[in-house]
């Protein structure tokens, strides 16, 4: 199944001294958002709770962040980038995304992981068991996020958790696709091929991506499922472009990955200050890339 070439806008939401510790994602929705997100399908938010330079730096609690901009732009995809499973119960999780995928008619997708800063999860009190054990519940997670979704008064009893006529009405339709950030190749990509709509992968090399986009094809062909109908995503830290010469490395660049099988770019510019380059990307960049 082809997929339509997607750009999605990563805004931070910590505040550090570069952003005179005002939270950055707050500062864009002031200056470049309106200018940058028409030009783009999706917007994504990280999931932590504190920074990492200082605890101390402000930094805005993801759900409430991508529903606030869920509000402020109704025309784009919202995703996490991405959701630590241990952070919150699954049934909250489910619950939480059926309301805010019925509130934005359908642009929500719920981006997921196995979490990974210890240090955040034991500040908060939440119990940070061995990756096999987090992926493990991670496949929970989603398969009670489903039942939820799907069933009027669903039952679930797992390994790790267990719901009990869990209704979470109004049921969302359609439901909220599922994307997976992973990169093990023992556990995670596997569970991509087997279970998600999307999958949030790093690029380290075209050797490494190409085997670790094979193990993802090869688990969903062992499933059942078409591999083609897996949105491969893919974040992309760079500035943006500030002359004619950058946007046409960074198309280099682009398409490169795309014929890779990556079909959605998630693009992490950092703090803009400007919206010039926001259109020179979307008229160098964006523009020749989609079209062909």
């Amino acid at each position: 199944m082809p997929h339509d070439l997607k750009f999605g806008w990563l805004s931070p939401v910590i505040g550090n001294r570069w952003s005179d510790h005002q939270p950055i994602v707050v500062y864009q929705d002031q200056h470049i958002l309106p200018t940058a997100l028409p030009h783009f399908d999706s917007v994504w938010i990280a999931d932590h709770f504190y920074g990492f330079d200082a605890k101390t730096d402000p930094f805005l609690e993801a759900w409430t962040t991508l529903t606030w901009l869920a509000a402020r732009y109704p025309d784009v995809e919202l995703c996490h980038h991405v959701l630590g499973h241990g952070y919150r119960p699954p049934a909250l999780t489910a619950k939480m995304a059926a309301t805010l995928q019925v509130l934005s008619g359908g642009r929500f997708i719920l981006g997921i992981g196995a979490g990974w800063r210890d240090d955040e999860y034991r500040a908060y009190g939440y119990d940070f068991p061995k990756p096999s054990v987090r992926f493990a519940q991670l496949e929970e997670v989603i398969t009670i996020c489903r039942l939820m979704w799907t069933e009027d008064e669903p039952s679930f009893e797992g390994t790790y958790f267990r719901i009990d006529g869990a209704s979470a009405p109004p049921l969302p339709n359609p439901v909220p696709r599922v994307c997976i950030g992973a990169s093990g190749e023992q556990i995670g990509l596997p569970m991509v091929g087997r279970l998600a709509d999307l999958w949030n992968g790093w690029y380290r090399g075209d050797d490494d991506w190409n085997r670790r986009i094979g193990i993802v094809r090869a688990s969903a062909e062992r499933a059942g499922r078409d591999p083609g109908a897996i949105e491969i995503t893919n974040t992309v830290e760079k500035a943006l472009p500030e002359t004619d010469a950058e946007s046409e490395q960074l198309v280099e660049l682009l398409r490169h990955r795309q014929s890779l099988g990556i079909t959605h770019f998630v693009m992490d510019f950092g703090h803009p200050q400007s919206t010039e380059p926001v259109l020179r990307f979307a008229e160098q960049v964006i523009a020749p890339l989609r079209a062909g």
